[in-house]
């Protein structure tokens, strides 16, 4: 019974592990979603954003000592900014070319921006100072047994399902989301009937690029280390997310980051730490398998 009881507990411990990491993977891959979903475009520099918001909201608090929130906030509204400037830069004068010329250029903004990261902030992982952050962060919020929910995975989670809804709505009951839809559905049709085509792609990424950003830094908290490669990974996790619920879906972004942090967090629990990334390539090799269109995605047809 006792052993029971221990595994119990760990399963739960585990669980509420997953569903936190799942939450911020949720953040990342609704960039990856909004963008595909406006301009069937995979932007591959999008783990960039994330690794920049973890090291700017790390210069405002470390550095610059700005308080917490108020460098969350700031951070975020930079990594917005910097989503308008990246699609302005190097997308929009790629809009009319095939395909592969855009994703050969998001795979090298990717390249550029780790490596930019590097000469700024150089190799070595860096960590929020704890004596900037809120105190509350490191108490418990909820225990039972050996399971606990710190107040900081509290504050991720809330922040995750805050975001998605406000999205959701967003996307669902107002003009810049009507926009949106009309955009990802026709861009000739919709800039004929009056929309700024153009603004409605900035617009998508600087929602996207500040939801990347805010996933940054509850990584940075949430694991204390934040280092110029750490986008890659992440980005290849989000990326498996957003395929898993099915890519230009906001619902499903949020369901497949979900699964996603389940199954990572308790295959490195009962199986081996070692393949914990290994997971997310298998899943995405999975689902693209059997479920092409995601577990709440829909197939369309092309009609010709």
């Amino acid at each position: 019974m006792e052993n029971l009881l221990e595994y119990s507990s760990l399963f739960l411990q585990q669980l509420v592990n997953g569903i936190t990491l799942g939450g911020v993977y949720a953040l990342i891959a609704v960039g990856y979603t909004m963008v595909y979903g406006v301009i069937q475009l995979i932007n591959f520099a999008h783990g960039e954003i994330y690794m920049l918001g973890a090291f700017l909201a790390y210069t405002l608090v470390a550095i610059l000592g700005l308080p917490f929130f108020a460098a969350f906030v700031l951070t975020i509204l930079i990594c917005a900014c910097f989503g308008i400037i990246l699609d302005f830069v190097a997308y929009r004068p790629l809009r009319k070319a095939p395909r592969l010329a855009a994703l050969i250029t998001a795979i090298g903004m990717s390249i550029f921006l780790q490596n930019l990261a590097l000469m700024i902030w150089g190799s070595q992982i860096k960590s929020y100072p704890r004596e900037a952050l809120p105190d509350i962060f490191f108490k418990t919020a909820w225990s039972a047994g050996d399971v606990t929910l710190s107040w900081l995975q509290v504050f991720i989670l809330s922040i995750t399902v805050l975001c998605m809804a406000i999205l959701h709505l967003t996307i669902r009951r107002t003009r810049i989301g009507t926009a949106m839809r009309a955009v990802s559905q026709d861009k000739a049709t919709a800039a004929l009937m009056g929309i700024g085509v153009n603004r409605v792609i900035s617009f998508t990424f600087a929602i996207g690029s500040a939801m990347g950003g805010m996933a940054g830094i509850l990584v940075g908290l949430y694991y204390n280390a934040i280092f110029p490669t750490m986008g890659y990974i992440a980005g290849i996790k989000a990326f498996a997310a957003a395929v898993l619920g099915g890519i230009g879906s906001v619902p499903g972004a949020m369901l497949g980051g979900g699964v996603l942090g389940i199954a990572e967090v308790i295959g490195a629990g009962y199986i081996s730490s070692e393949y914990r990334d290994g997971i997310s390539y298998a899943v995405m090799i999975a689902v693209i398998l059997f479920k092409p269109s995601g577990l709440i995605g829909r197939q369309v047809r092309e009609k010709v």
